[in-house]
């Protein structure tokens, strides 16, 4: 027979079971994966959706909860292709609110070949060209509008601020753009970054910082903080190419919201390093590596592992 003693309004079987629920939520993993630079180029791409059918098949067999892509579903600024990254994900059941988050890389918002023809090159007037940017941001936004706000309509753009809560831990996903458009002197390859002064203006705001005091803060965004970071010329150049500008800037902000990890993607390289006890985990290239991934795993403490896994 249980024990039946009263303690307060419980016995003591049931504070046994509320016991040992408790342990049972503190000590429950969340697995989350991140992968990055798919750079689809079509339906024809064939091998690379197989892959990506694959690598989405696989995180549902091991009961992944999150999914992050950080960037670069497209190759070529094509629509079409964030259609068929969409419709992959639904797919395999992960085009839900609670179940991916997607942000655009470079290749998303800038056809580099269609800005460096002679009409585009020379053209004299940048506010055009930053007018024709945004409506390819806002055109980006709203066709993952479900993935951003959790509804199918709506008006919100970078950032954004997504909080889950899991069983063990809450967890916010704070996710910023750090493309801007392409100009011939400043960024000629379109592939440096900036992540603009109003993102990190609103993501500095009191009501914006006071719900992240409880949670796990994983900043995403699709540039690097670091690429090479040496004192070879070469690699300097390619860094200047590669860069967010004002990075100080966005680890300042990261610091303030006591982030524990950012995950980005941009520099096709697998790679965990620390900034200033910040933890920076570039997701790599799916296009060049389609069976490896990033995964991370929290605990109810909020501690993390993180390590670079291949498909079997």
């Amino acid at each position: 027979m249980p024990d039946k003693k009263r303690y307060g309004q419980f016995t003591l079987l049931e504070l046994k079971i509320a016991s040992l629920k408790k342990l049972i939520t503190e000590t429950e993993t969340i697995k989350i994966a991140h992968i990055s630079d798919l750079h689809v180029s079509g339906k024809q791409d064939r091998r690379q959706l197989e892959n990506l059918d694959r690598m989405f098949a696989y995180f549902n067999r091991e009961g992944f909860d999150h999914l992050v892509i950080s960037g670069d579903l497209s190759n070529s600024a094509d629509p079409a292709d964030w259609r068929i990254v969409r419709e992959k994900l639904e797919s395999h059941g992960l085009y839900h609110w609670d179940k991916t988050t997607v942000i655009a890389g470079n290749h998303d918002l800038i056809n580099l070949e269609e800005e460096m023809r002679f009409y585009n090159a020379l053209n004299p007037l940048p506010l055009a060209r930053k007018k024709t940017f945004e409506r390819k941001l806002t055109e980006f936004c709203a066709f993952f509008q479900e993935l951003i706000t959790g509804e199918e309509r709506g008006n919100h753009m970078f950032p954004f601020v997504k909080i889950i809560n899991y069983p063990s831990v809450r967890v916010a996903f704070v996710a910023l753009n750090s493309v801007y458009p392409w100009y011939p002197a400043d960024n000629p390859l379109g592939a440096r970054g900036v992540i603009n002064p109003g993102q990190l203006r609103a993501l500095s705001l009191e009501n914006v910082l006071a719900p992240l005091g409880e949670c796990v803060v994983i900043g995403i965004c699709h540039h690097a903080y670091r690429v090479y970071g040496t004192d070879s010329l070469i690699d300097q150049a390619f860094d200047w190419t590669m860069e967010l500008k004002n990075r100080e800037e966005f680890l300042s902000l990261m610091k303030v919201m006591h982030a524990k990890l950012v995950l980005h993607g941009h520099f096709h390289r697998f790679q965990s390093y620390a900034v200033n006890g910040i933890t920076f985990i570039n997701g790599g290239s799916f296009r060049h590596t389609p069976q490896r991934y990033s995964e991370l795993l929290l605990d109810g403490q909020g501690n993390c592992k993180q390590q670079f896994v291949m498909l079997p």
